[in-house]
């Protein structure tokens, strides 16, 4: 592969010379200095790298996607979404993992400023009571000011566009399924502490449950977003009898740790509890769930069209949130209730 140097050395031009005709700079170059090093790299089949353009271009070519769990699933359906859309118009995308940690987004996001990222996503939950959440909100005005598009997948009052949906009717929506099927003692395994998205679908759950007059009967119980927290979380159900009649995990992952747990216990699924999850992953629909189809593929693809299709700049947009619509999807772990 033929370098700079080589393309100098056959135009007999200096290296610097050949640098600014061949990354488009401003700098003046006669034109018959001009044509003979085209004419040099066409020869020599020379092609400048990405990196070696980003770093006399406004910005790269690069979409940073940050998840708060690089193994959930929830994060691969929106991470596929951003990069079929930025891989068609040219872009690459790249995944960070950020540990539900803001001051690890912030570290992530200055990365991404050095390397003049055409925009970043911030695809996870935020956190309640966030201290870390103003210097976010500084630097992801700082990147805007920059020319870097930012879009949040949930409701994290960044001060940039946010494309999401509404956790807490989604969590309503799959209990009333329940209650719809004559069930009355609900259970709902929470996602992780401290987190927005825990809190909406936990509220969502519970303003279900006082509509319907079940109050006094539903239980909250802690749990997590991962097959091990809904697992363990069934084991502490089946420990304080009576059984619940219907449990609600907070995510699809959680409900399939529930499943596994009360089938260990010989517990029929749905003839004596019904399970039912939020989100519908692939997973849900290998073991039959009944869950909530978010539309995440969609958010990550609407998340890369904002940064790939806005003109070059300052990111103007607005700060408007755009919620997407979800779904109930009815499957065999849901029954109805018998007397």
């Amino acid at each position: 592969m033929s370098s700079l140097v080589d393309v100098a050395r056959e135009a007999g031009v200096a290296v610097a010379t050949a640098s600014r005709v061949l990354s488009g700079s401003a700098h003046p170059v006669a034109a018959a200095t001009r044509a003979k090093v085209l004419a040099a790299a066409e020869r020599l089949e020379y092609s400048p790298s990405a990196l070696a353009r980003a770093m006399v271009s406004p910005h790269s070519r690069l979409v940073g996607v940050l998840v708060s769990d690089i193994v959930n699933p929830y994060f691969s359906v929106i991470a596929r979404g951003v990069d079929d859309v930025a891989t068609k118009a040219g872009y690459v995308t790249m995944l960070s993992n950020v540990d539900r940690r803001t001051d690890t987004e912030l570290g992530r996001l200055r990365v991404m400023r050095d390397y003049r990222a055409a925009g970043v996503i911030f695809a996870g939950s935020g956190l309640i009571d966030d201290p870390h959440l103003p210097d976010l909100v500084k630097g992801v005005r700082q990147a805007r000011e920059q020319g870097i598009r930012a879009v949040a997948l949930a409701d994290r009052t960044l001060g940039c566009p946010t494309i999401t949906v509404d956790n807490r009717a989604a969590a309503h929506d799959v209990t009333d399924h329940l209650v719809s099927l004559g069930h009355r003692r609900i259970a709902f395994i929470e996602g992780p502490p401290g987190m927005t998205v825990t809190r909406q679908r936990r509220e969502g759950f519970l303003a279900c449950a006082a509509a319907a007059g079940l109050a006094d009967e539903v239980r909250c119980v802690p749990g997590g977003f991962d097959h091990e927290a809904g697992h363990a979380a069934a084991l502490r159900l089946i420990a304080r009898r009576p059984l619940p009649e219907a449990v609600v995990a907070a995510n699809d992952e959680a409900a399939v740790g529930v499943l596994s747990a009360l089938r260990q216990a010989g517990i029929d699924v749905p003839g004596e509890i019904s399970v039912a999850g939020i989100n519908d992953l692939g997973v849900a629909r290998h073991v039959g769930l009944t869950t909530v189809s978010l539309p995440l593929y969609e958010m990550g693809a609407m998340a890369a069209r904002h940064i790939v299709d806005d003109p070059p700049g300052p990111d103007l947009a607005p700060a408007a949130t755009t919620t997407l619509s979800h779904r109930l999807v009815p499957r065999e772990t849901t029954a109805r209730r018998t007397p």
